[in-house]
């Protein structure tokens, strides 16, 4: 298998760390969504990451999709994620939580460095909903030991360490620590494991 992303996107990233904890070998192009464009476009017409190219040839396209089918290689019983029933729809929604926060962080981003005068409306709502998003996690993840999966990380502590470390290094300020405790202390928890140390890479603004 191939992975095709950098690192620094949260979404790649998550899908290179379940690739690890999986055991599954692959090979890691980083290339970039902006200057590999048409690279990717061969394996992905939306020229988008992740990008996971199988065996075959054929590809995979988007986070959760893909997962979807690293789980189901692995074995749904050795997922990183719930089987069924009331702790599933915990674990999507906190999944959808924080991959919905990586959407609107790297939406922000995009929004300030592409334009120069960014949109002050569109700006605003952005940040309004960074910081929702943030506050509903910290309630949910304060006052819990470990892992929300245990003592490892599942899928929704996979994305969420993964969204965190982008905030601290796309949007200085707009994850403070000091008011998201719990949040601070799940990242940290995050990235001092090997697989979160492996996977990763400085953030690299796109060109």
């Amino acid at each position: 298998m191939i992975l095709i992303g950098q690192y620094d996107s949260p979404f790649v990233r998550r899908v290179g760390i379940a690739l690890r904890l999986y055991g599954f070998a692959f090979e890691h192009l980083p290339w970039s969504a902006f200057s590999d464009a048409d690279r990717l476009a061969a394996h992905n017409p939306l020229r988008r990451v992740p990008t996971l190219v199988l065996d075959d040839g054929s590809a995979l396209i988007e986070s959760a999709g893909i997962l979807d089918y690293l789980d189901e290689a692995r074995g749904r019983d050795r997922a990183l994620i719930a089987a069924a029933g009331p702790a599933r729809h915990r674990d999507l929604r906190r999944i959808a939580l924080a991959t919905g926060l990586a959407d609107k962080a790297v939406a922000l981003f995009y929004e300030r460095v592409m334009h120069e005068v960014p949109a002050p409306a569109w700006t605003a709502r952005l940040e309004g909903q960074v910081a929702g998003t943030l506050a509903a996690l910290e309630a949910e993840r304060a006052g819990q030991d470990g892992f929300w999966f245990g003592a490892s990380p599942g899928h929704a502590d996979i994305a969420l360490g993964c969204v965190l470390h982008f905030l601290d290094a796309a949007h200085p300020g707009l994850f403070v620590r000091g008011r998201h405790p719990a949040l601070a202390a799940h990242a940290d928890a995050c990235e001092a494991l090997a697989v979160f140390a492996e996977i990763r890479q400085p953030f690299i603004a796109p060109r």
